[in-house]
């Protein structure tokens, strides 16, 4: 099977993601501010962005393998069942690593 256009939009996936994730740090380590009450909400805020950070950092991570996977050439192969991944999975989630029934 022909992967060329599922590479193109993985690699655009990991550059968004990885732009996301630079912003994500960027607003982590900024000053807070000087009143408590403003402070105290911006920690809970800081608490969401950085689980945010953490799913982002996560889905880098799944892509980046499954540009790895499509290089070596064991990309759309369930690592589970060894069978293949089918193309319509492969399109919602491209970054898959089982089949449908292996994934359920």
């Amino acid at each position: 099977m022909d992967y060329d256009a599922l590479k193109v939009e993985l690699e655009e996936r990991l550059a968004t993601m990885q732009a996301r994730l630079a912003s994500i740090k960027k607003d982590v380590t900024r000053e807070h501010s000087g009143d408590s009450a403003e402070q105290a909400q911006e920690r809970e805020n800081d608490e969401v962005v950085d689980a945010i950070g953490n799913e982002t950092a996560q889905s880098i991570r799944a892509i980046a393998a499954a540009l790895e996977r499509i290089s070596a050439g064991t990309y759309g192969i369930c690592e589970s069942c060894g069978e293949d991944i089918g193309q319509a999975r492969l399109q919602v989630v491209p970054e898959a690593t089982r089949c449908v029934n292996c994934a359920q």
